[in-house]
């Protein structure tokens, strides 16, 4: 069924995504609206040979939009303000920030994970954070087959995660430029830091992992830790992930779950030199796992490399999915 659709923060980097994800994977949109800051309000954006002016984002707009889905990547503060005013006028406002994630009342979604939890929403719907959908994408096979006991993640995050401003550190930063973004240099280097400090030493880009893997998988007794870098890498996260569990499990066993999980690329051979990277990752709408070995300091323990990009699958991507997912029952 075609639908009209609505994307807030539509001149941004993923804003920009969802619109090339919306047309690549052909989404049924009868009217696409574009929504923006008063600053880029008037902007003229290009979907499927059509020029669309950016309106500003304000209730009376919104009113009168009468979108039946609001995708939403514009930081939390318009999120907050704006996402129930869509839900009000009858839209179900799906978000990309972090501020509707750990709200009880609205569900955290990422489509081959928990689809069911989608219909339960009020309205809004939240996108988690681009690091913990491809971790759960990749270990939600897994816990069904053999029930996680632990999970210790370990990301290498790419400079667009942190927006235009990341990339820009990254391009200047190999002229010699100091950085605008990052608190040093991201070229040639890593910085162990990611978004900002608690009392307990963690950013609060770690424990969004710890919580929304949680939320997801449906299960507040899962132990948990993580450590998140950025790395000088445009597009694709990497993380390394050592998960401990209930049942046996060996590599071989987990390869066969693996190979027909939903959204996987297994890319596993590597005697030849076969593995997921970013460099291969990057415009896909997959999450790629390999390196799949045994951990043999625990009884029954896995490691696992998985990469996907982080504005694709980590955000735009699972957005339309969710788009798509409550569109295909309506």
């Amino acid at each position: 069924m075609k639908v009209k659709i609505a994307v807030v923060g539509a001149t941004g980097v993923v804003g920009r995504m969802m619109l090339r994800v919306l047309e690549e994977r052909n989404f049924p949109v009868s009217e696409l609206v574009l929504f923006a800051s008063k600053r880029s309000a008037g902007a003229v954006m290009e979907f499927r040979g059509e020029k669309i002016t950016v309106r500003e984002l304000n209730a009376e707009n919104i009113k009168t939009a009468n979108v039946k889905y609001a995708l939403f990547s514009a930081g939390s503060d318009v999120s907050r303000e704006f996402a129930p005013v869509f839900a009000k006028y009858g839209a179900v406002a799906i978000d990309n920030s972090k501020y509707w994630r750990m709200d009880k009342n609205v569900p955290l979604v990422v489509p081959e994970v928990n689809p069911d939890d989608a219909f339960k929403h009020h309205g809004i719907i939240a996108n988690p954070n681009c690091s913990t959908i491809q971790a759960v994408v990749a270990l939600k096979p897994l816990h069904d087959a053999f029930k996680i006991k632990r999970i210790v993640y370990s990301t290498y995050q790419a400079v667009s995660g942190a927006g235009r401003m990341g990339i820009e550190d990254l391009e200047n930063g190999v002229k010699g430029k100091a950085p605008q973004k990052f608190p040093y240099p991201i070229a040639y280097n890593i910085i162990p830091h990611i978004d900002t400090f608690d009392d307990d030493g963690y950013t609060f880009e770690e424990m969004k992992m710890v919580n929304e893997t949680r939320k997801i998988l449906g299960d507040d007794t899962l132990k948990i830790t993580a450590t998140t870098a950025r790395v000088p890498v445009f597009y694709g996260h990497s993380e390394s992930i050592n998960v401990e569990f209930f049942k046996p499990v060996t590599r071989e066993s987990a390869l066969e779950v693996l190979s027909a999980a939903k959204g996987v690329v297994l890319r596993d051979e590597p005697q030849n030199n076969i593995y997921p990277m970013p460099i291969e990752a990057a415009g896909s709408d997959e999450v790629y796992v390999g390196r799949v070995r045994q951990d043999f300091s625990v009884d029954s323990g896995l490691n696992l490399w998985v990469v996907a990009d982080n504005i694709r699958k980590g955000a735009a991507s699972n957005t339309v999915q969710i788009a798509e997912l409550l569109n295909s029952r309506d």
